[in-house]
This record gives C-alpha cells, sequence and structure tokens, in this order.
C-alpha cells in the first residue's frame, strides 16, 4: 500500500498527490512512469508520469487529471488514504546530457512531467529556456516552479488571460530562428506537440515528444500502446515515452487516442453526479 502523504488541487480538475514509494523514488530517473490502480488488481490501470521525487523522504509526486472514471476515484482519495497498487518506475528515461541550448514546452497538465526534465537539463549544465500555456489562466500549473528554472519563462494563454495571448508554437518558432536551441523537448495535448514538431522541423532542430497514449500493463505485453514512428510500430511503454517528434504518426495516433472518448465522457459526467458536482464546479 502507497500511502498519500500530501493532496493538493493545481488547478480545475487537475491534482497532485506526493506518495509513500521510498523504492520507486530511489530508482526513478526524469522522464519515467507508473502505473497506479487505486484498489488494487482489479481496478483500472492509470499510468501517470512521475512529476518529481525525493528520494530522502522516499516519496515521488504524480499529477492527474480527472477524465474518466479511474483518474475520478483517484481525485476523490484523500491525505493519509493508501494507494493499492504503484508500479514503476517504467519506461526509458529521459537521455540527460550536455546539449547546449534547450527549450522546453509543456501544454496543461503536460507542464507537470516536464518539470523534472527541465530541471535534469540545466543541472546538466544546458541553458534552459521554458514556455508553457494553456488554455487560460485558471488551468495554468507549476509557473513559479517553471520560473525557479527559468527567470524568463514564458507564459502563454489562449485567452489572454494569463501571459501572452497566443498558442506555445509562437514564441517557440521565435526562439528557433534568433536562439537557436540545440534540442527542444515538448509534453501536452497531441495537437500541441505534432506543432512543436511541424515548428522545429523547419529549423532542423532534434525535438523529442513524450507519448501519452492508451496504455493497459505498462510492460509491452498488450500492445494497447503502440505508435508508429519513422514507419516502425514501437510500444510508448517499453520504447518511450519519448520519441523523436519529427518522426512520429501524430495523426494515427490521435485517432486510436479517441477510441474510448465516448466512454471518458459518459463516466466523466456520471462521476459528477454520484458526487453531488455540477459540471461546471469542479
Amino acid at each position: 500500500m502507497y500511502k498519500i502523504l500530501r493532496k493538493e488541487k493545481l488547478s480545475k480538475e487537475v491534482f497532485r498527490f506526493t506518495i509513500e514509494a521510498p523504492m520507486i523514488a530511489r530508482e526513478r530517473k526524469a522522464g519515467q512512469f507508473v502505473i497506479v490502480q487505486k484498489g488494487g488488481d482489479y481496478e483500472e490501470r492509470i499510468p501517470l508520469t512521475i512529476a518529481d521525487a525525493d528520494p530522502a523522504r522516499g516519496t515521488i509526486d504524480i499529477v492527474f487529471q480527472a477524465v474518466g472514471e479511474g483518474t475520478h476515484r483517484l481525485a476523490m482519495m484523500e491525505e493519509g488514504d493508501a494507494i493499492g497498487n504503484v508500479l514503476g518506475p517504467l519506461g526509458r528515461p529521459t537521455h540527460i546530457e550536455r546539449y547546449g541550448r534547450c527549450v522546453c514546452v509543456g501544454g496543461g497538465i503536460g507542464v507537470a512531467p516536464l518539470y523534472p526534465i527541465a530541471k535534469a537539463l540545466k543541472e546538466a549544465g544546458n541553458e534552459v529556456r521554458i514556455i508553457i500555456g494553456a488554455r487560460n489562466e485558471s488551468l495554468l500549473i507549476e509557473e513559479d516552479e517553471m520560473r525557479a528554472l527559468d527567470p524568463e519563462l514564458v507564459v502563454v494563454t489562449d485567452d489572454g488571460s494569463r501571459g501572452r495571448k497566443a498558442v506555445v508554437t509562437e514564441p517557440l518558432r521565435e526562439m528557433c530562428g534568433s536562439w537557436k536551441p540545440d534540442l527542444v523537448v515538448t509534453i501536452g495535448p497531441s495537437v500541441m506537440m505534432k506543432y512543436c514538431a511541424l515548428t522545429t522541423k523547419e529549423y532542423g532542430i532534434r525535438t523529442l515528444a513524450s507519448l501519452n497514449t492508451i496504455m493497459i500493463d505498462g510492460t509491452g505485453m498488450c500492445g494497447g500502446c503502440r505508435v508508429s514512428v519513422g514507419g516502425e510500430t514501437r510500444f510508448v511503454c517499453v520504447d518511450g515515452p519519448e520519441f523523436d517528434a519529427h518522426e512520429v504518426d501524430w495523426d494515427n495516433m490521435m485517432m486510436r487516442q479517441r477510441t474510448y472518448s465516448e466512454y471518458e465522457r459518459e463516466a466523466h459526467h456520471r462521476c459528477h453526479l454520484e458526487s453531488g458536482i455540477a459540471e461546471g464546479e469542479a
């Protein structure tokens, strides 16, 4: 059992849990993830990137959005409760070295898993610039943490309610043209990562994207997380989650991600009704 030591609501339906998991905290590296099962072996398996870890305290942080039934049930847990299973660390860690100039681009909840990567890149001696974005101010997360890594942090929102009214590809294009980064790392909605990749490809800048696909077992057995990268089938759970963003078949991946979207919407609505919360109040 994995005790929840701290619960924090970051934005509308986005939560951060600090969990007691000493072995995972000791072994985890930037870019890796865990599989979480709220009540044990027979519940939904939820893949979540490790947003931070403290080996000394024996804790890891996970950040998630209540979208389907499993994540809603998880969000209803409180400090002191224990999660049945947390499996990890899984996936290949981010390859960290001294590249030179790096731009980290995060969108929405993707800002959380981007943080440990940006931190590791900076600790390796890279110059790190960070761009974060969301639809509006209420959906921005971890602005202070990112600004601590990059005092020139660029914040954009679709509606202009916070920072610059723009999408993340606009300042990214400007940096590609003037600052000329050696590496770009992007995490966020698939469509955002696709257009980040299209932007950097014009400048010939190496770009990594951390993919968030449908995933079941997390160990390469089921094939549910398969994606096409460079014309070859790869499995996000064991070959990723990071891939060359210029080689990913984004349209195919986004089509597969929509497989259970109707069920997620139904579960989202049902969980709100059961909790007595109106859809717009969460």
